[in-house]
């Protein structure tokens, strides 16, 4: 049971002001850009592995992890017991000295990684591992461009200004199912003419790179057709560019079968970029290169402050010890293929789910109109529907172009009496919905 609320310093609750008075902080001196969730959000205090507790002390099974960035559990003992004895030892420093953190966690983050994946930058957030990427692409090739898919992650953020940034990959599979053959996967075929046709037609004969997620994220948990992202990489190098593997959302062992998402793919990227996950809610990132491509960067002055500190470099490790330990990669494949088949049954339950996809633990379930016409579920209903789950403490993340797929990325410490409980509640809403629905 979650313990009565307190006030700020205590240790023992939240924040002395009142909700309301929050709220109205919240309007006057924060920056209005900052969205929250929910018709009254969440006023938050207190988190521990895979439930959250808010300022009444009710408590939330969090099914989205900070936006699939808490990985290994809140406030994860061993995490917290490293921390804080590298708080009392040494903070910062900067790069331009040494400390023994860095130096390990740097072998201990890139054994991960074949070869020739080898040298690592620590930054600070993955927008700027994604930045620096790119920037790095551009001083090894000589060239700009750089090709993206339409709703990646970082197209999504992307400030087009910065850089050209070439969105495919939004074609409709053939409606005949006659003319299918077993065997070959036809939405990969025209995926890949796609992406010919842009590098024919839309950019010079060479490009700096290529980014892409090993599934995407923000988009509802979106997967390739099998060997679509292998022959991009083969296009793209043909044509002098760097293949950049966005690993922000898919690494450290959440999609189960592999640690990184790019193995699944059977490709091995010039370069990865990590974020999220990587410090379990702490900022930091980093992006993981060959010598080659890193030697190029250093023919520049590029200098980071904060990236790669003492305090970062011992969370990083930190959580890469509690994924080995707790077994959470393991977790993530058997907790996540039980999900997968837990909410399969409630796609065939309900007109109004019309997919539920993903690997591991990161899934997508789709709301539609109908099974037929596919349309997407106005984005008021699945917000009834969203609220609905919180209110019944369950915490989801929403995503897709339409804003209509139900993102689910949870703790990877979480259990199938979780899944139990979250489906449970996910069908109680969903039929509520039905209700509301029918009395109109």
């Amino acid at each position: 049971m979650a313990r009565r609320p307190g006030t700020i310093g205590s240790g023992e609750g939240p924040a002395s002001y009142p909700y309301e008075r929050m709220r109205k902080i919240r309007e006057q001196n924060i920056v209005p850009s900052l969205r929250m969730y929910y018709k009254k959000p969440l006023l938050l205090h207190q988190g521990h592995m895979q439930w959250l507790f808010d300022y009444e002390g009710r408590r939330y099974l969090d099914l989205f992890a900070g936006i699939v960035t808490v990985s290994v559990g809140h406030c994860h003992p061993k995490v917290t017991m490293a921390t804080q004895k590298q708080l009392a030892r040494l903070w910062h420093t900067t790069n331009i000295y040494m400390h023994p953190s860095i130096h390990e966690y740097a072998e201990k983050l890139t054994s991960l990684f074949p070869d020739p994946l080898k040298v690592v930058y620590l930054t600070n957030s993955g927008s700027e591992a994604n930045d620096l990427a790119m920037f790095m692409a551009r001083l090894h090739t000589r060239n700009f461009d750089i090709i993206s898919l339409r709703q990646c992650y970082r197209t999504f953020f992307m400030v087009h200004g910065e850089a050209v940034v070439v969105e495919i990959l939004q074609c409709k599979l053939f409606e005949n199912a006659a003319v299918l053959k077993v065997g070959v996967c036809h939405a990969k075929d025209q995926y890949i003419e796609q992406f010919k046709d842009t590098l024919n037609t839309s950019v010079p004969k060479t490009v700096a790179g290529f980014i892409a997620e090993p599934i995407q994220g923000v988009n509802g948990a979106v997967q390739y057709p099998r060997n679509f992202l292998k022959e991009a990489y083969g296009l793209i190098r043909e044509r002098g560019g760097i293949c950049i593997a966005d690993e922000v959302q898919t690494g450290f062992g959440r999609t189960g079968s592999h640690f990184w998402g790019f193995q699944t793919h059977d490709v091995v990227p010039d370069m990865v970029t990590l974020a999220k996950g990587i410090g379990n809610g702490f900022p930091m990132a980093a992006v993981v290169t060959t010598k080659e491509i890193a030697d190029s960067l250093a023919q520049n002055l590029h200098f980071n402050t904060f990236g790669g500190s003492p305090l970062a470099c011992v969370v990083g490790a930190a959580v890469l010890d509690a994924i080995e330990e707790d077994g959470l990669q393991k977790n993530s494949e058997d907790v996540g293929t039980y999900m997968l088949l837990e909410l399969a049954k409630i796609r065939d339950e309900f007109e109004i789910v019309g997919d539920v996809r993903g690997k591991g633990l990161m899934i997508g379930v789709e709301m539609v109109t109908d099974k037929d016409s596919r349309c997407p579920l106005p984005a008021e209903e699945v917000g009834q529907i969203w609220e609905d789950c919180k209110d019944m403490g369950v915490l989801i993340g929403r995503g897709g172009l339409y804003n209509q797929t139900l993102r689910i990325k949870p703790p990877m410490c979480i259990t199938k009496n979780d899944v139990d409980f979250a489906v449970e509640v996910f069908r109680t809403a969903l039929q509520r919905h039905m209700e509301r629905a029918a009395a109109k």
